[in-house]
């Protein structure tokens, strides 16, 4: 158990320094202009003819950035930085021939090089693994006053934050291509998500049209409609059949929506305007009232934005009070770079745990109320598809505040 332990020990750091290494990419490429500016500020402040950002790996030294020599490789079991490569902390050696570490090393013997003075200092990631040195040397023996030990270990670690930083750049270069892919991805399953629907649409409205048409022909046969329960039996089927056939170009509407947005300068007062044209018979039998305040232009699809507020002004009359006139009020304010608009009701409300989930595809939550739950899972996709956001907000009193915000850019306040 303790030799496994051992080995466990020595392993660890090497695997560590390895993935560190990979991660960087750095070996095998050309100097980088940044890391060549650290190596020749390094020998300029050592004043040493030469300088090295050495990355160490399991086998090898491979230099990145030179001064004085051209970049190469060597044996680890060569390298002098590879010696002290555990050291976490500077290393000046005066005289590398008179150095225990270093006077049998053919960089100092003469087979590879001839190096007397040596200097080097960790390059140690934010984890805490040391990867390499940067190192400054030279053929006579010589010394480094403290300012230079200082300025030759703050250099090293301006030679991982480099590293680094191209690190976090490729990661977020990768991440911003990943993101565009899920995004075209996206893109083609609206469009497969559109074309299936229509055809979905298509193929049940043919049978379904049949059925009304049979149905409504039977209602006026004599045989049922002289027969109550027949004459029910018939309606209740027709009246399903046309439920039926406005679900299904609810869901085609559905699928459509924020595949391709028109935008334009939409004046939401006038978009609203026509909501309350169209809406007109059902306020006035419900003796609703709407009451609206200043609203922006903003640029956006008029179409799809008439689709949100017909959903959002139509619930806050269908989801009134048993006895209680429906009194509606539609306003908006300027938050930052976005508007938001909101629609206040003082309706039968919405409990804060249902308030998520009200706008989820076919979700109810008052079933007492006929709907099919396709109207908020749309208006909420028309609001996303515009780089919006949705959602509800309690009133002060009975009812709710549905509210969506929608990018301002050059809209303009019309009062």
């Amino acid at each position: 158990m303790t030799t496994r332990t051992s080995v466990q020990e020595v392993l660890d750091p090497t695997r560590r320094r390895e993935d560190a290494v990979a991660g960087y990419d750095v070996l095998g490429r050309a100097p980088q202009r940044e890391l060549q500016a650290l190596v020749d500020i390094a020998a300029q402040v050592c004043a040493v003819p030469r300088a090295a950002i050495n990355i160490i790996t399991s086998t090898q030294q491979q230099q990145i950035a030179t001064t004085g020599f051209a970049p190469s490789i060597c044996a680890r079991e060569d390298s002098m930085c590879a010696a002290v490569l555990d050291h976490t902390d500077r290393v000046v050696v005066p005289d590398a021939s008179l150095d225990a570490r270093f006077h049998g090393n053919p960089f100092v013997t003469g087979v590879l090089g001839t190096v007397r003075f040596y200097a080097s200092a960790p390059l140690t990631t934010p984890d805490g693994v040391i990867i390499g040195r940067l190192c400054v040397f030279d053929s006579a023996p010589r010394e480094l006053v403290e300012a230079q030990e200082d300025a030759l270990v703050a250099i090293a670690e301006r030679v991982v934050d480099v590293l680094e930083l191209r690190l976090r750049t490729r990661e977020l270069e990768d991440s911003l291509a990943a993101l565009t892919q899920a995004r075209d991805e996206l893109h083609r399953s609206n469009e497969a998500l559109s074309v299936f629907a229509g055809q979905v649409s298509h193929d049940l409205r043919t049978p379904l049209t049949a059925i009304m048409a049979s149905t409504e022909m039977l209602g006026q046969r004599p045989a049922v409609a002289g027969d109550e329960w027949s004459e029910r039996l018939v309606a209740t089927a027709h009246r399903s059949a046309t439920r039926m056939a406005g679900m299904i170009e609810q869901i085609l509407s559905h699928a459509k929506v924020g595949a391709e947005l028109h935008r334009t300068d939409t004046d939401l007062r006038v978009v609203l305007a026509s909501v309350l044209e169209d809406l007109a018979p059902t306020l006035e039998a419900r003796s609703a009232s709407v009451v609206a305040g200043e609203l922006p232009t903003l640029p956006a699809d008029e179409q799809q934005l008439y689709s949100v507020l017909l959903n959002l002004v139509s619930n806050a009359v269908k989801y009134a009070r048993p006895g209680v006139a429906p009194v509606i009020e539609v306003s908006a304010e300027r938050r930052g770079e976005r508007w938001r608009c909101a629609v206040q009701d003082n309706g039968i409300g919405i409990s804060a745990a249902d308030r998520d989930r009200v706008f989820g595809l076919f979700s109810r939550v008052e079933t007492s109320v006929e709907g099919s739950g396709i109207g908020l899972a749309t208006a909420r996709r028309i609001v996303e598809a515009h780089g919006g956001a949705i959602g509800v907000s309690s009133a002060e009193g009975p009812g709710t505040i549905v509210w969506f915000e929608l990018p301002a850019e050059t809209s303009a306040l019309r009062g």
